[in-house]
This record gives C-alpha cells, structure tokens and sequence, in this order.
C-alpha cells in the first residue's frame, strides 16, 4: 500500500469520525430522550405510574388503534388476522413513541400487525429455533448441558410481530400453555448438572411479586443453581412494573441478571432509564438483546446510536440477533450480512463495551452461532496475519525463539530465600 493511499484512507478515517460525531451528539444527549405521558396527558399521574393501570388500558382492538393512527389497508388487515396468529396489545406507554404521522415509524413496525404475517414463507416455522424437540418435560427447555430455559407464563405485556414463540405466546394459536412451576422445579432439582436457569415466556415479570419471590427462592434453594437470569421486555413496555417491591425481591434473591429487548434508540426514554437504574440499584447486572429488523434498526447509524443510549442507561450491549424463521416474519428480515457490516462498522468506531455479538440461533436447533466480521486474513506455520478496523495488515508471531544471547552486564536476580 502507497504512503498516498494510507494518508488518503486516514484522512477519510478522521472525516468519517468527524461526521459521526456530529450525528450522534446532542442527538443521543438526555435532553432529546422520550418523556410525559403523551396521548394520555389527562390522566393522573397516579394512575399512570400504575402498571396496572397500563395494563388495563392497553391497545388490544383496531378500534383503538383508529381512534390515534391513521391505519394502512395492510395494517388493518393484519389487525384482523392477529387473533389468529398473534394477539394485538400495546401498552398506552410503549404506544407514545409512536409517531403517528409515519406509517414506517420503527416502533409501530415491531408492535402493530400487518397483512404480511398471513403469508408464510418456505423456509419459516412454526417453531424456528427447535425448542419443543428439546423439552423433557412442559416448560423446561433443556438444549446446552449446564442451561434451562423455564417458560413459566405465556403473556406479556405488548407482543412483538416476530416473537419466535408466536405458537404459544398470547394463545392466539390455541397453543394452550399451562405453566407447571413444580413440574419444572422438580427436573431442576433432580439434575445435578444444571447451574444456569433462564426464566422467560412470555414474559416473567408479568407474574406477581409473590410469584416471583416464590420462583427465585425455590431456585435460590437448589444447591447445583449458580446463576439465575431472566429475559424480559416489560421493562421497555412497562417501566413501571419495576416498582421498589420488585427491586427489594431481585436484592433478596440475587444476583438476579436481566436481559432485556430495546431495539431501536426511541424506545431509550427517560421512564426506562429510571427503571433501569432502580434494577441496577437493586444489584441486578442488566444486559440488552437486540432483533436486526428490516426498517427498524437495520442501519449503522441507528445501531450506533442505540448502544450509546443503553451504556447511558447502565445497559451493556450483549447479543443482536439476525431474525428467527418464525412464520409470517419475512417482512421484518434482513439479510444477515447487513449484520456483519453493522458490527463491521462499530468495531473501532465506538467503545468495545458498546459492541453486542451478532448471532443466528440456528434454525431448527442448533444453538446460537457467533457470526463475525473476517478480521483473521491467514494463519501460517509462524505468524496469525490479521487486519484492524481501518484494514491495515499486521502479524503476530505464533513462536518466539530468542536471537540474541542475554547481556552479561545485566544485573542478575538474586535466588529468593525460603
């Protein structure tokens, strides 16, 4: 490579830089962040607070939906189809961040339905990532040696249009799920190599305090359980389902660790940074899950911007998942390579802690498969030949083998006494 060429590509390295900078600052400052209560600024504040209350009134008929956006003839459709597939519901929270002015807004894309979840494609499936080969007994999903997955409800509180559990979750699809706690905590007692447990559903924190307090205790009490997660969106649908008595529960039982699902940078509000900072408070380690989707966050800039938001809100960036094959699903997939050259983007670009790990959870059951940009360009008998971020070439040795004889004049170290 021309000293030309490598002082034009730094210079386009700086401008690029430069250029994102100003993008993302002040846009990704607190002050632009989501906050009040929107549609629904004449309801008390009490009320509102309330996630009873938000439950209560949920968006869950087209009716309502008409009454604040103007819907596509493919929206409405897809509204009628829902009891079919997938319920609609959409908490008056999480449906403020809706512009309703954009029929591609990327909220409204991941919570209104369309008529494209009619269509199923060849290669989708009513079960994508193959857990019903893997349950010995209902609820328990036991596919890695050491991990369960515990499915203990089968609600939550807005569903996502690609949720890869559609079979089941809502019962739409007459599924007809009945969480079995002590049949699960039973086959959790009785293997010994189980120390990972993994509460998800539908969504776990939709169960009452004295569930849970009930749940993680009994796990607490198994002596083989190391680690205990829960996977959740209530969080980022319901940030105020995450009140201090469900704090002092997750301080009791813990280390309680949290996966939650923001997936585009408007969903960063200022009522899920406080939820996520009581959590935090709380001792409860908190990670974000993120689904590439079509027009949602299939962008550099979009994803960048997100993962800035989620470290200010003491979130760590952990897996971006390439879109399960769940039936109906096409219109929100993206070309997994768009993944790479995202992660491609944000390597060097931003702080390592920001970068999540592209995954495929690999159809039919094979487990989540790390997908990579191509950063290793050979290994040889003597050397790993590997690119960086801005494509410069470099080696690191694979043996070193001393040339030069030591220098007699170095101070020697003295044997230490015993």
């Amino acid at each position: 490579i021309s000293a030309s060429s490598k002082s034009t590509d730094n210079t386009l390295f700086l401008l690029y830089n430069l250029y994102s900078a100003s993008v993302m600052y002040p846009n990704d400052s607190l002050e632009a962040w989501h906050r009040g209560q929107g549609h629904w600024a004449d309801v008390a504040a009490n009320d509102w607070n309330k996630w009873t209350w938000q439950l209560r009134n949920s968006i869950t008929k087209i009716e309502q939906l008409d009454k604040y956006l103007d819907l596509t003839s493919e929206e409405r459709a897809g509204c009628l189809f829902a009891k079919d597939k997938l319920a609609l519901s959409i908490t008056p929270y999480f449906f403020n961040l809706i512009d309703p002015d954009d029929p591609n807004d990327p909220i409204r894309r991941q919570v209104v339905p369309r008529s494209e979840e009619m269509h199923t494609s060849p290669e989708e499936l009513l079960d994508p990532v193959g857990e019903e080969g893997t349950k010995p007994v209902d609820g328990i999903v036991h596919r890695y040696p050491d991990r369960v997955l515990f499915l203990v409800t089968d609600r939550c509180a807005s569903y996502c249009r690609y949720c890869t559990r559609s079979r089941l979750v809502s019962n739409a699809q007459d599924y007809n799920f009945h969480p079995q706690f002590e049949g699960g905590l039973e086959y959790i007692r009785n293997h010994p190599e189980i120390r990972d447990v993994l509460l998800s559903g539908g969504d776990p924190l939709l169960l009452s305090d004295k569930k849970l307090d009930y749940l993680l205790g009994e796990l607490r009490k198994i002596p083989h359980i190391e680690f205990i997660r829960i996977g959740s969106r209530i969080p980022v649908f319901l940030p105020q389902r995450i009140t201090p008595e469900l704090c002092t529960i997750f301080k009791k039982h813990g280390p309680i660790w949290l996966s939650i699902h923001v997936n585009h940078p408007n969903e960063c509000t200022h009522a899920l940074r406080e939820a996520c900072e009581r959590l935090s408070f709380a001792g409860v380690p908190i990670g974000n899950q993120s689904v590439l989707l079509k027009g949602v966050n299939n962008d550099k800039a979009v994803m960048k911007s997100l993962i800035h938001r989620l470290l200010m809100m003491r979130v760590r960036p952990y897996y971006l998942y390439q879109c399960d094959l769940i039936t109906g699903s096409a219109h929100l997939r993206t070309d997994p390579r768009e993944g790479i050259e995202i992660i491609q983007a944000l390597r060097g670009h931003t702080s390592g802690y920001a970068i999540p790990q592209f995954v495929i959870d690999a159809p039919g059951g094979g487990g989540k498969i790390p997908i990579n940009p191509e950063y290793v360009k050979a290994i040889t008998s003597d050397s790993i030949v590997m690119r960086n971020f801005q494509g410069e070439e470099y080696r690191y040795p694979l043996q070193y083998v001393a040339t030069q004889k030591p220098d007699p004049k170095a101070p020697q170290i003295e044997p230490l006494l015993v």
